[in-house]
């Protein structure tokens, strides 16, 4: 029996996502080929990735994330803030917000379209050659470039994400470089395998690089332009010690609808 499932998309700078309440239980979360279906660009809604809102205790609501190749992944940042403005949209919160998601409880507060994210504290970060690695709710590899406009990122990233290290879980591949007062940002996602728009773990992880590199310390906020539009990664730094981290951008809602399930 086909079932018609109501879905939301929204977007944060560029990295799509489509958004499912699922707080009666009734979505398939093991049908990996469903959510594949729903994220293919050409024969489904489009997406970087899937996520249900559930209910769960002590929180206002669970977040469930899926990759856009099905399977259940680590934390997503911009995902987060727009899972946030999505139970604003459904009544469940107004401007502030305490959830639980992969990696624990993330607090949200919302200004309008911009929602700023309580991230992961950081206080591992280790250097591969001229990369450094460290996680931040998800696994990230962070390289300095120049003339990123024009730099093979998927190639790059494909080489890197796939080699002897990272092939068999995985990583996202970030490169970076100075941009006036902040930075810009590229990412191969995993899960996607391939660019996006945006990645909000991988830009928490770039200004936290960047902040090592340049020997920035204290409190510090730095903007992060990605393909899709402006992010800002706040935190505390001491040493490789990253506390206070708040990831901050637009969520967006662009469109709803009714799509058959399998």
């Amino acid at each position: 029996m086909h079932k018609k499932i109501k879905f939301f998309k929204y977007q944060g700078a560029g990295n799509d996502f489509i958004l499912i309440d699922n707080r009666n239980g009734f979505f398939d979360r093991k049908n990996e080929t469903l959510i594949r279906n729903f994220c293919e660009r050409r024969f489904g809604i489009g997406a970087d990735g899937l996520m249900l809102l559930q209910d769960t205790k002590n929180y206002d609501f669970e977040m469930i994330y899926f990759n856009a190749d099905g399977r259940e992944g680590t934390m997503c940042g911009n995902g987060g803030r727009c899972i946030v403005a999505f139970a604003r949209d459904l009544g469940l919160i107004q401007n502030k917000t305490a959830f639980l998601a992969v990696d624990g409880d993330h607090i949200a507060d919302i200004y309008g379209p911009q929602v700023n994210l309580g991230m992961i504290n950081v206080s591992q970060v280790t250097q591969e050659s001229d990369a450094y690695i460290l996680d931040t709710g998800s696994p990230h590899y962070v390289k300095i470039v120049e003339d990123l406009k024009n730099f093979p990122v998927y190639e790059e990233g494909y080489s890197t994400r796939n080699n002897n290290i990272y092939g068999t879980n995985g990583i996202n591949v970030n490169f970076v470089e100075k941009e006036g007062e902040g930075y810009f940002l590229r990412t191969f996602e995993r899960g996607v395998e391939n660019e996006t728009y945006a990645c909000g773990t991988g830009a928490t992880a770039a200004a936290m690089a960047m902040a090592i590199h340049e020997n920035i310390e204290g409190d510090v906020e730095l903007p992060v332009r990605v393909m899709g539009g402006q992010l800002y990664i706040s935190f505390h730094k001491e040493g490789n010690i990253f506390t206070n981290v708040f990831l901050k951008g637009p969520a967006t809602f662009v469109f709803e609808g009714e799509i058959q399930s399998i």
